[in-house]
């Protein structure tokens, strides 16, 4: 284990202590020497975290708060590759958010990390999510948060046009194309909309509640027994 990964962890293992960790506990836990804990404390209290206690005793963090910076190659590796999806395929505030949350990540990691981030096998491409795209997924975002209705205007798979009035749920990603979970006024019950297919929406002043009946967590429950039992089926 590289020293500054070792400081990151040391972190968070004095963290999810209530009582002192002796020298002596860290150097087992880390398969290094006292000494080496010793200079490893001195040098993140250099930096101002704020560690208590001292040698033979043993050390543990004041309770306040930390950045969350102690990860591991791997959950680096995740965050950075979910801010980078959420930066190429939502929308523009979101977007932003996710560029800016990627930069404090990178702004921490050290020289081998960064490196390896270099090398990473995954490509995040936007190819096919234009501006256009982006202000509507946005739109499409606040109908949820705000459960507001929408009005569609809306090509099917046989460019068959038609207008719907819905109640916004949700947004999911099969993988390539975002669908919009919705519930239908006219159906009175749960349809699905491809974004790319939303030829123009209109966010409406009517504002709509949700049910144990009526949401998005339910939507997905009841696909999942659809699917379950065609497997059952097979």
């Amino acid at each position: 284990m590289h020293k500054s990964e070792r400081l990151f962890q040391l972190v968070n293992v004095l963290k999810g202590r209530r009582l002192a960790t002796t020298a002596a506990q860290l150097a087992e836990h880390f398969h290094v020497s006292e000494r080496t804990i010793y200079r490893d404390i001195q040098d993140l209290q250099s930096s101002g975290v704020p560690i208590e206690g001292e040698a033979g005793i043993g050390y543990l963090i004041a309770n306040c708060p930390l950045p969350p910076m102690m990860f591991t190659l791997e959950e680096l590796s995740a965050l950075l590759l979910g801010t980078k999806m959420v930066g190429a395929w939502t929308d523009p505030t979101l977007s932003e958010h996710a560029k800016s949350a990627m930069a404090k990540i990178e702004a921490v990691l050290p020289t081998h990390l960064k490196q390896s981030q270099d090398d990473s096998p995954y490509l995040v491409s936007s190819y096919s999510h234009d501006s256009k795209q982006q202000a509507l997924n946005k739109q499409l975002r606040h109908a949820i948060e705000n459960k507001q209705c929408l009005h569609l205007a809306y090509s099917d798979v046989n460019h068959t046009s038609t207008m719907r009035q819905i109640e916004p749920l949700g947004l999911v990603y099969w993988g390539g194309k975002w669908t919009l979970v919705a519930f239908c006024q006219l159906r009175r019950d749960y349809r699905e909309f491809r974004v790319d297919r939303i030829a123009s929406a209109t966010t409406l002043s009517t504002h709509f509640n949700t049910s144990d009946d009526k949401k998005l967590s339910h939507y997905v429950a009841l696909v999942t027994a659809k699917y379950a039992n065609c497997t059952n089926k097979s």
